[in-house]
């Protein structure tokens, strides 16, 4: 298995970017099956090799801490297949955490799990969530904002539940396209002011919002995005995502970042992929500045 560097671009660099150190939270896919269907993604009559999901998984969290990151890693509960897209198991802002109360019964017991593990490491300021939210894969931190999906699995009313809880103005967006459910399937933040998103995902309004927010914002191909090349993880520099996502790739080190394209096709038949198994633990003894 290997991590795949794009290929150099002939345009004039971009600007000077710089890596911050992350806190990240993963959980080992050592339960990962496709046993029931609650996206287009998923598909029980295709056969998973859990192996080949753990090596991959596996080489993902040695990039991460090749690049100076931490890495937690909570224990997977048998019984939990889609535990290892610990990006829906909370949401974690300046080190307050906001549970996750999944839509589909299935993934209901995942979040007292993840809420189990932050109660066990130090964390305090803890909320059980009243209104249904998919953790950090409908909340995504830009700066000081906070993008906040909905139309397939997070309540809007959790945006109200999120920006009371943390004190933190959140910006609504809806998706409209069945494939990308999560917010994080159809947009990635790069840096403090940049994002990268697939218009054709949201309704009219919300890429109008999209537009006028981030007017310089890269823009998915729809080839890019079914590969799930907008489901990646920035630190300012370094960009991990799918190797398929070629274009954004290209795009990406036009503008001065460093794309590493990674292979998580296994998980990808559960409907995640890089950011899906990774949860940041935004402001939580991090050993530099945080977005």
């Amino acid at each position: 298995m290997t991590v795949t560097a794009a290929p150099e671009s002939r345009t004039a660099p971009g600007p000077a970017r710089t890596a911050l150190p992350r806190r990240l939270l993963m959980c080992r896919p050592e339960h990962f099956e496709v046993s029931y269907r609650i996206n287009p993604w998923m598909d029980p009559a295709k056969p998973v090799d859990t192996a080949l999901a753990l090596t991959q998984w596996e080489l993902l969290k040695e990039t991460y801490e090749s690049l100076g990151h931490t890495v937690d890693v909570i224990e997977p509960v048998p019984g939990l297949p889609d535990m290892v897209y610990a990006a829906n198991g909370a949401t974690v802002f300046d080190g307050k955490v906001l549970g996750a109360r999944f839509r589909h019964r299935e993934r209901t017991a995942e979040g007292p799990a993840y809420l189990d593990w932050f109660s066990r490491n130090g964390f305090e300021e803890i909320l059980w969530p009243e209104h249904i939210n998919e953790g950090a894969g409908d909340f995504l931190r830009v700066g000081g904002t906070v993008l906040a999906g909905s139309g397939f699995r997070t309540d809007p009313r959790a945006h109200a539940e999120a920006q009371e809880f943390f004190g933190l103005p959140v910006v609504g967006l809806t998706l409209t396209d069945p494939d990308y459910y999560h917010l994080d399937t159809a947009l990635a933040v790069l840096s403090p002011t940049e994002v990268m998103y697939h218009p054709e995902a949201f309704t009219p309004g919300s890429r109008e919002v999209l537009r006028r927010m981030f007017p310089r914002a890269v823009t998915a191909t729809a080839a890019d995005a079914a590969v799930f090349g907008l489901n990646a993880f920035s630190d300012g520099l370094n960009v991990l995502l799918p190797e398929a996502a070629t274009g954004l790739i290209a795009r990406l080190r036009e503008r001065g970042f460093n794309p590493l394209g990674m292979d998580l096709t296994e998980l990808l038949k559960g409907g995640g992929s890089v950011k899906c198994c990774t949860l940041e633990l935004h402001g939580a003894c991090l050993r530099g500045p945080s977005w």
